[in-house]
């Protein structure tokens, strides 16, 4: 009866608006929420798999909670960036995350902390999901001391312990990927790699010349394609003769996955990950999900595609939308407790706000510093501009 009367009350309060059962909810305890649900969720498209990931998923409360508070935290950092772009605080290149969270999310969920990711230069949601603190994100975009890279990578140059950045040379993180991943079959160390790339770099040689040589060399490395459906300002129809991505290694498996559904993205990843951890070699993840913001801040992102698409998306297939009706369908929490979690969050990025637009800029003496290394382990001839060549030929 007390959890009919809970799930009575949270309905009303989401159809009115108001909140209507705030007393009822207040006086709840956690024994009266459901502790774990399962759901179903999208079937995978395979390609060179007799088998896929599973069509349930199990989700317990704290879980999932835990992946609302990654999602939204993410979002309003995003927003975040972006009033701050338009007050011309943040200058240069900055590429928003926001739509696409279930990705970074879920794909975090699925691996360890010790496995290694690197990403493109929309980079700003992964650096969080591996460790970075808001405010220190937000103060590498203002160019602040405080920032995660000292306030000199900006957008596209954040890195944490096994995060490799951040990079903004369209698909060149992708052979990087694949050479971590051979680091870590060298080392023996059970790690993997995960290597990130957009659509729009879908089409580069240097994916292909990296699928070969981990196929060959069986590395383990989950390549994932973020198809947001649109490289900078061009539809993935108009751009790619197959837009099959998941199929694009021919003879790596691979599987197409709901990139909104964190759900659908954390299994699909656990299933990659064990893939490439049983000696399998590398597998591909195409991720369909979709970009709120245009490319980049200087892209209103409404001249190649209308107002009416992008709303729909919001309003269909939001990630944390999703995730916030299962869990109030099925009990798991309150629409109060979700209020409580969106005020803390707010909070947090509002003070991160504030260092990020008073910290100090880096010193000019510190300009030419963390260029090279201090104590190199070797002598390597043509690294230091400073140094004397001398010749070895005999006379």
């Amino acid at each position: 009866m007390k959890t009919m009367l809970a799930i009575i009350s949270n309905a009303l309060c989401r159809m009115t608006g108001r909140n209507a059962g705030a007393r009822v909810v207040v006086s709840r305890s956690f024994a009266d929420f459901t502790p774990q649900a399962t759901f179903d969720i999208k079937k995978c498209d395979l390609h060179r798999l007799e088998e896929g990931p599973p069509l349930k998923a199990e989700l317990t409360r704290d879980q999932g909670l835990q992946y609302y508070r990654t999602m939204q935290t993410v979002r309003r950092m995003e927003l975040k960036a972006d009033q701050l772009y338009k007050q011309k605080i943040i200058r240069g290149f900055c590429h928003l995350y926001d739509g696409q969270e279930a990705c970074a999310a879920g794909i975090e969920a699925s691996i360890n902390p010790t496995d290694h990711l690197i990403t493109a230069y929309r980079a700003h949601g992964y650096t969080y999901t591996r460790g970075v603190s808001i405010k220190e994100i937000l103060a590498e975009l203002t160019g602040r001391k405080g920032g995660v890279a000292k306030g000199k990578g900006g957008s596209m140059h954040m890195y944490a312990p096994h995060f490799y950045g951040g990079n903004g040379i369209v698909g060149a993180q992708v052979p990087l990927g694949a050479g971590i991943a051979l680091a870590c079959q060298y080392q023996g160390n059970d790690q993997l790699c995960v290597t990130l790339y957009g659509d729009g770099a879908a089409n580069q040689g240097q994916l292909f010349e990296s699928f070969n040589m981990a196929a060959l060399w069986k590395l383990p490395c989950i390549f994932i394609c973020e198809n947001n459906k649109y490289g900078m300002g061009t539809s993935v129809e108009r751009a790619s003769a197959s837009t099959d991505y998941y199929k694009r290694g021919d003879f790596i498996p691979g599987i197409r996955v709901d990139g909104m559904d964190v759900l659908c993205v954390r299994e699909a990843t656990k299933f990659a990950a064990d893939h490439c951890r049983s000696g399998k070699g590398p597998i591909i993840m195409e991720l369909q999900t979709y970009r709120y913001h245009g490319h980049s801040m200087s892209d209103p992102g409404v001249s190649y595609r209308t107002r009416e698409e992008i709303q729909e998306v919001r309003t269909k297939s939001d990630p944390i939308s999703m995730l916030k009706e299962r869990m109030l369908s099925n009990n798991m929490a309150s629409v109060e407790e979700f209020k409580e979690i969106d005020v803390d969050i707010r909070k947090q990025v509002e003070e991160a706000a504030q260092f990020a637009t008073s910290d100090p800029e880096p010193p000019l003496e510190d300009l030419c510093n963390h260029i090279f290394c201090n104590n190199p382990p070797l002598e390597v001839r043509g690294t230091n501009p400073w140094s004397k060549l001398k010749s070895v030929s005999k006379t």
